[in-house]
């Protein structure tokens, strides 16, 4: 099975720049053509947060019409940038094929891996938050299937990364989250996006595993000091492989002009 998963699209209205410089919506299409050559060809995409810039329903809409230029399935869950109204009313449909109690959180079956979509947002809240409500639907979807290799996907990952914006953000109900985790030895990885950089870190007996943007990628600075920041780059996206060896292998490509190929004998 092949999964790949965008996320940090913040897109806004047709004819603009996210703030003002970035071209998202131009990157965000050439990501697609870049998917949509891949071989094999993808079983479905996730994208995980920020679909919208400014959460209004005009640069929600341009996104659906970016989206469905994919030639697989896709699914959303929301950022702190998105409204979850605006996004079930610009993603009417397969996009988002389900909810609970007003928060978009969704189990996709029949594939050889499990994919549980968790609404991690909090209104007017930049960080990640987890009620007791998503804690016991999340649990609940995880005992249902006790030895299918799982993934949980959200924007938030529950993690201090090392990444100033996130690490301030926080994370409400992390530890909560990981005590439920910790009880499943099927999950084979959550899967976010927020801090626009990859990042794998071991947590709670699985991986959180982080996603780059269509192109804003976060300044790095370790030492946690320096002001938020952002530089425009290509953009970029992962590739989760389950392999015939029932191995999950996590790739990152980005979208650009490489000199090559070149043998290596």
């Amino acid at each position: 099975m092949l999964i790949v998963q965008i996320s940090d699209l913040h897109i806004v209205e047709k004819g603009q720049k996210t703030l003002g410089v970035a071209p998202m919506a131009e990157n965000l299409s050439k990501a697609i053509a870049h998917i949509n050559q891949l071989l094999p060809q993808p079983d479905l995409v996730l994208a995980t947060g920020d679909i919208t810039n400014n959460l209004t329903l005009a640069e929600a809409e341009h996104a659906v019409q970016l989206l469905n230029e994919l030639n697989c399935p896709y699914f959303v869950i929301p950022g702190n940038h998105d409204n979850r109204e605006v996004l079930l009313q610009a993603f009417s449909g397969p996009a988002i094929p389900g909810c609970f109690e007003g928060m978009i959180n969704y189990t996709i079956e029949n594939h050889p891996v499990r994919l549980i979509g968790v609404d991690s947002t909090k209104p007017n809240t930049v960080g990640g938050h987890m009620c007791q409500k998503r804690l016991d639907w999340l649990e609940a979807q995880l005992n249902e299937e006790l030895k299918k290799p799982t993934i949980i996907f959200m924007h938030h990952p529950p993690v201090k990364a090392g990444v100033l914006e996130a690490d301030y953000d926080g994370f409400v109900g992390a530890s909560e989250l990981g005590a439920i985790v910790e009880k499943f030895t099927n999950i084979e990885r959550i899967i976010c996006g927020h801090i626009h950089l990859p990042t794998h870190t071991k947590w709670h007996g699985t991986i959180v595993s982080t996603a780059p943007s269509m192109g804003m990628q976060l300044g790095l600075d370790l030492t946690m000091t320096k002001p938020s920041e952002f530089y425009l780059t290509v953009p970029g996206y992962q590739i989760h492989h389950y392999t015939k060896h029932h191995d999950l292998v996590t790739h990152t490509a980005y979208v650009g002009n490489m000199d090559g190929p070149y043998s290596f004998a």
